[in-house]
């Protein structure tokens, strides 16, 4: 386990304060009646707590442009981040990619496993992840990785993350996660439909552009009605969410897009979201 205690700050981000704006113009943004520029994307109701919940999804490739972003979306000078490298079984790899992204920002990292033993964690689940800025959930198996987090209570403790404002996000597994439903290649021998939180409603595909057989299933899937209209991610591209409404269309890659695909006068609609460029 990676861990001070069992959390561990890593030496490696440098000097320098990350910008204050978030950059780069929203190509999504509410008028008065909280309709968008893309009428048809469904947008929900904004809350009006003084916390807003906030969720930052890629659909493959949560490196440090989207850190970096994710950053600046916690409005703190260094944030503390921790990444969950659940979806890897707590991969040393995966953990040491996401202090190697981290390096080149002004942002404190941490690593949280869930393979562990009561000895060494002295603190429970809630009083890590709540003393975060924001959290990053790791690329892998979506299936084990929600299965552990139910076993452990986790997703309760990442609803009140989200709830207090603390930022959500992730690639793959780690975008996946946050949907109702989405594509995973979880289980042996072909990709298949996974449930998960919730905390977004709807539906989600990340490596759109990446696997050959994402696009034809997501598309089959909401056109038979087995699965919820939803949002489809190209690797490298994502989504900014403010509550659970689509406030932002980003990417690392020139290439990279993002869709809403859903049902229109009975035949698959996939709508192209042009993202800005993080």
């Amino acid at each position: 386990m990676i861990r001070r205690e069992f959390l561990v700050t890593s030496a490696l981000g440098t000097a320098g304060a990350l910008a204050n704006s978030m950059g780069g113009t929203e190509r999504l943004v509410h008028d008065a009646t909280g309709v968008t520029e893309y009428d048809d994307v469904p947008m929900a109701p904004m809350r009006t707590e003084r916390a807003t919940r906030k969720i930052l999804i890629a659909g493959g490739g949560f490196r440090t442009g989207f850190i970096k972003y994710m950053a600046e979306l916690t409005g703190k000078a260094r944030p503390r981040i921790c990444f969950l490298p659940s979806a890897s079984a707590d991969s040393p790899q995966s953990a040491l990619g996401f202090y190697a992204s981290c390096a080149p920002l002004n942002v404190e990292p941490f690593v949280q496993n869930v393979f562990i033993e009561s000895l060494s964690q002295k603190q429970g689940w809630d009083e890590v992840l709540l003393s975060m800025d924001a959290i990053v959930a790791s690329g892998g198996n979506t299936l084990n990785q929600q299965a552990i987090w139910k076993a452990q209570g986790i997703d309760q403790v990442l609803r009140t993350a989200w709830d207090r404002g603390i930022v959500l996000g992730g690639a793959s597994a780690g975008s996946l996660c946050w949907f109702e439903e989405g594509t995973t290649d979880s289980r042996p021998k072909a990709l298949s439909i996974v449930k998960c939180l919730g905390f977004l409603p709807g539906s989600h595909s990340p490596h759109y552009d990446a696997e050959a057989g994402r696009r034809p299933l997501y598309q089959r899937l909401i056109g038979s009605g087995e699965m919820k209209p939803g949002y489809a991610c190209d690797n490298d591209a994502g989504i900014y969410f403010e509550e659970t409404a689509v406030k932002r269309v980003v990417s690392t890659r020139k290439e990279a897009k993002v869709y809403y695909v859903s049902v229109v006068n009975g035949k698959v609609s996939e709508r192209t979201l042009e993202p800005d460029a993080i």
